[in-house]
């Protein structure tokens, strides 16, 4: 099973504001998961996100 992470865990993972998250996640930049009241981002979601970082730079 995936693990997922919050939205505030992405944000300071990825050094970017958790209302940063929340915008890519209403715009579509970001895959996420509404369980209840939460999202929920799933791993492979941050990787892919890592990875588009690394190739930035």
């Amino acid at each position: 099973m995936e693990k997922f992470y919050t939205p505030e865990e992405i944000a300071e993972n990825l050094k970017v504001s958790r209302k940063t998250i929340y915008n890519w996640i209403q715009d579509g930049h970001l895959k996420a998961v509404k369980i209840g009241h939460f999202w929920r981002i799933p791993e492979s979601e941050l990787k892919r996100l890592l990875k588009l970082d690394e190739e930035e730079k």
